[in-house]
């Protein structure tokens, strides 16, 4: 039996019964650097953001005998959790870890604490096994991953580039399981890009169309043409690219008044085969063609990531297929992770965690039976890479 059998199941619990609403980590990390330090792991924790939005972060590093030459495996994750919704329609109080049908309920069980519980637990299993590990691990955790995302992983990538830290390999614990534990991983993902168009008219009485200028009216040829473009067609990695509009209004609140501004929010979800750069200027592009006055605010949440078929992910498929006789799936579908931060300094980036069915949702849960397996996938990444 493990040093730790059970230990991951107990620490999911402990995490989830803490109210890690995003950005507040409540306690978590503080937890997991106790038991990472009596691991021997040097723990810091980097706070960032204003006051009234303060994030916590966990940087957590052992270092094995190989010294600074030797692999650098890193494990990440986030300690915050979306809002819970109505609290009348969950079965049961989603900070308060309940079993139900073999089901570990509770917000955050999913997305991702039970990860971050996976990890710590296998991590904890292997130190003990090989207490004279030759490469290195850590542990990177963070509380702003549901929110902005403006001060949690990516405060920590720049501290750690500062200090000239390099990262061989890094496994995200997002729940990238579809059907069955370790049936998908991620091996990258999509950019996102986000803008919000104002289109310009002049506002007037309704009754008098010919002394004002309807920007909903100017703007419509633009908006259906931009509805049939192909921005590219993917690759044999990313499907192509995807924009969306997510939001239009205007109008003043009256119904006999021609508004004097569109709005239109919208994103682009992009593969490598574009960049924003060249998503914004044929965008713009499709505008001046049809005459419009506007302004567009850009926020670009990420820029698009791979990792090819390399020593991590190798180690990865073959961890799955001995613990769940498995053959994974790559894919890079979905939103969007820390995982693109990461990759700044990392070569080796891959999402893998528990079946993602349920996150977000009430009565979010993940399968008991399940958490064992994941941390002996976690281990056995370990026992491939760092010994």
């Amino acid at each position: 039996m493990s040093v730790s059998a059970g230990a991951a199941l107990g620490l999911a619990e402990q995490l989830i019964a803490r109210r890690s609403v995003t950005p507040h980590d409540d306690g978590c990390q503080a937890l997991i650097a106790k038991r990472l330090a009596a691991a021997g792991f040097d723990c810091h924790t980097i706070a960032s953001g204003p006051d009234d939005f303060r994030v916590t972060n966990l940087w957590a590093v052992r270092r094995g005998r190989g010294g600074s030459e030797a692999t650098l495996l890193a494990f990440a994750g986030h300690t915050d959790v979306v809002p819970t919704g109505p609290l009348e329609r969950w079965t049961s109080d989603p900070f308060v870890p309940s079993h139900r049908d073999g089901r570990l309920h509770g917000r955050g069980a999913a997305d991702m604490k039970t990860s971050i519980a996976c990890m710590v637990a296998a991590i904890e299993d292997f130190v003990a096994a090989t207490p004279e590990h030759a490469g290195s691990i850590a542990l990177l955790i963070t509380s702003d991953e549901e929110g902005p995302a403006l001060d949690g992983t990516t405060r920590v990538v720049d501290w750690l580039r500062e200090r000239s830290v390099r990262i061989d390999a890094c496994i995200v614990g997002e729940p990238t399981s579809v059907q069955a534990l370790g049936d998908m991983i991620k091996n990258g993902r999509r950019g996102s890009l986000t803008g919000r168009l104002v289109v310009e008219g002049v506002q007037g009485h309704i009754a008098y169309p010919q002394l004002a200028r309807n920007p909903i009216h100017l703007l419509a040829p633009a908006l259906a043409e931009l509805t049939t473009i192909d921005w590219d067609r993917g690759n044999e990695h990313f499907p192509p690219t995807s924009w969306q509009v997510s939001n239009l209004h205007a109008g003043t609140g009256a119904g006999n008044v021609i508004p004097g501004e569109a709005i239109v929010d919208f994103n682009f979800r992009f593969s490598t085969e574009s960049t924003p750069e060249s998503l914004q200027s044929r965008l713009a592009a499709v505008l001046d063609r049809h005459g419009l006055s506007y302004r567009i605010d850009w926020t670009l949440g990420g820029r698009p990531f791979l990792t090819r078929p390399g020593s991590l992910i190798a180690a990865l498929r073959e961890a799955i297929r001995q613990v769940t006789g498995r053959e994974t799936e790559l894919s890079t579908t979905g939103g969007t992770s820390d995982g693109r931060f990461i990759a700044a300094i990392c070569p080796q980036v891959v999402e893998c965690g528990p079946v993602n069915a349920s996150i977000h949702q009430i009565d979010e849960h993940v399968a008991v039976a399940d958490i064992e397996p994941l941390k002996a996938i976690y281990r056995g990444v370990l026992d491939r890479l760092i010994a």
